[in-house]
């Protein structure tokens, strides 16, 4: 599938500002980064716009235009939002420059914009259309395609003026190749169906073509005037009411109503059929095209880019130019708009409910249809995730309480005790089990000084340092415990919390140990000491034994050798 527009990933994670502008809710998230839904974008471009990270990344053809540029004889059509957008008055100006990059001819699309108010003026005078719809906004016409078919019937089957003026071109010259220049990417696809247009540059595409060919529109326009422009009202077309304005005279029967914006527009094709004897110009931009999501940022926006159209058709009415038209009625500029379906699954009630379960909707006040996940409704965003669009942890509410209820889970099942303080070491929140280890007897004590329970030394300097303190051996009095203190200060710079495990057990078992070892050593000191006594006294005894002993002997011996003289 040709991709139109997609989203860089690098800058693109769980922000759901272009699903909440998308009129149509062609984007899914994936990994955590937008992507487009092909089969159902329409390709209005407004998530360009509103991207915060500049995400976009719209196709460019301008390697594909530049081969067809090579091949010779390839006329531009150029949207006449050219003059807000490139801040000219003078289209030979733009026309000699594109024939600096290769261009044989370019014309203003305006020509075939004519052809089309023609075209309409011919089927309101039939009178056949309840209400009649313009079809200039290709972007508008996809979008009845998909999601309004009951308005189909007031669309007006009248092809666009980009291939109004591409089939003029080929009428003219059947081997010509023509490329769109403007500041629509819903002409992308548009262009790619319809056969007679080769290619479409946007004016950021030819912005960047003139810069790296060295092509400055300002000096060319110092070159002599070519002379006055042509009278065409169609060239009011890129403003609101500019379809209306190239009408010389408004049909009767008929209401003449214009109306921008994408959610406007699915506001009244919503209620098309309430609605009787309108013609509804319908611009899918707000402000027109001169406001498309590839226009050339200028200063004062869309309200400079009005006036400069109304001041370049005008000046062409003032300087007498010529106003002769006479309508193609060699040309079939007739189009047909087909219904065209997406891609999506239809879930079954039972399916979305139980989807909606799994965020804890299962009342209707459960309900909050607050839009933070992008989607309108809690009901939308249960069909985009059965479609696999969307997620559950999309659900911004939903995935706040479950982590606050994780969180005082975590801190009240917590075998250790747990204290939070805010910067000035108020406490915002503690377990049941630093109130044990502290002694306090008081339900709720938040908003309450810790120093009013502990000696408050240790968070001070980490909250002074901005440094973390980890296993502190500290002593309660108050509780005769004993607890091994961290203290983490957080990141944001919003306070400090610590973790008290408490160490009494483990510490007297120490102590008690310590005293054993103490008392062991003394009795085994008192026990070598006797020993000695004994050694010492048993050596005496064998000492005095021993010699007695001797001294009988030796009277024995001498006896009995004095009684072997005699």
């Amino acid at each position: 599938m040709i991709r139109y527009l997609d989203f860089k990933d690098a800058r693109c994670k769980d922000c759901y500002k272009c699903l909440r502008e998308c009129p149509v809710k062609a984007i899914k998230v994936v990994d955590h980064h937008a992507k487009i839904i092909e089969s159902r974008c329409i390709l209005c471009g407004r998530c360009t716009k509103v991207c915060p990270q500049n995400a976009k990344s719209v196709h460019t053809e301008r390697d594909e235009v530049e081969k067809l540029l090579r091949g010779g004889n390839v006329v531009a059509s150029v949207a006449p939002s050219f003059v807000s957008s490139f801040g000219l008055q003078d289209f030979s100006v733009m026309k000699l420059a594109l024939g600096r990059l290769g261009f044989a001819d370019a014309e203003e699309t305006s020509i075939g914009a004519r052809e089309v108010t023609a075209q309409y003026k011919k089927l309101l005078e039939g009178g056949k259309f309840k209400n009649f719809i313009t079809s200039c906004c290709p972007a508008v016409n996809t979008m009845i395609e998909l999601y309004y078919p009951q308005a189909l019937a007031y669309l007006a089957p009248v092809d666009t003026p980009m291939i109004a003026h591409a089939k003029m071109i080929r009428r003219r010259d059947s081997k010509a190749k023509v490329v769109f220049i403007g500041p629509c990417i819903a002409k992308k696809r548009e262009a790619r169906e319809s056969g007679v247009v080769d290619g479409v540059l946007t004016f950021e595409d030819l912005a960047k073509m003139f810069e790296d060919k060295g092509i400055a529109l300002s000096e060319i326009a110092r070159l002599p005037a070519r002379g006055k422009g042509e009278v065409n009202r169609a060239k009011y077309y890129p403003i609101s009411r500019g379809i209306i304005k190239s009408f010389e005279n408004y049909i009767d029967g008929y209401e003449f109503v214009a109306v921008d914006g994408a959610e406007k527009c699915k506001e009244v094709l919503e209620n098309i059929e309430s609605l009787s004897g309108m013609f509804i110009e319908m611009n899918s931009c707000d402000s027109a095209c001169v406001n498309g999501p590839c226009s050339l940022a200028l200063k004062a926006g869309a309200l400079k880019a009005n006036a400069d159209i109304r001041k370049y058709v005008s000046k062409d009415i003032e300087a007498g130019g010529s106003a002769a038209f006479t309508p193609a009625e060699d040309i079939d500029f007739t189009c047909v708009h087909e219904r065209r379906r997406t891609e999506d699954f239809v879930p079954t009630d039972r399916q979305l409910q139980e989807i909606l379960a799994k965020t804890g909707k299962t009342r209707p006040e459960d309900m909050l249809n607050c839009g933070a996940c992008g989607y309108d409704t809690c009901l939308e965003k249960a069909w985009a995730v059965a479609n696999g669009y969307a997620n559950i942890e999309m659900c911004v509410p939903y995935m706040r309480e479950r982590a606050e209820s994780m969180s005082y889970e975590i801190i009240q099942t917590s075998p250790n005790g747990i204290v939070m303080l805010d910067n000035d070491l108020n406490i915002m929140e503690i377990n049941g089990k630093a109130k044990e280890l502290l002694g306090i007897k008081e339900r709720d004590v938040k908003g309450q000084g810790i120093f009013q329970y502990f000696n408050p030394t240790d968070f001070v300097l980490a909250q002074n340092d901005k440094k973390n303190l980890y296993n502190k051996k500290e002593y309660i009095e108050k509780t005769g415990s004993y607890i091994e203190l961290t203290v983490i200060v957080f990141k944001d710079g919003r306070g400090v919390y610590g973790v008290m495990k408490d160490i009494t057990q483990e510490t007297k078992s120490e102590e008690q140990l310590d005293k054993v070892k103490l008392e062991t050593l003394a009795t085994t000191d008192e026990v070598i000491k006797k020993q000695m006594r004994v050694a010492q006294e048993i050596a005496s005894l064998l000492g005095e034994t021993t010699a007695e002993t001797k001294v009988a002997l030796l009277k024995l011996k001498k006896t009995l050798q004095d009684g072997g003289e005699n």
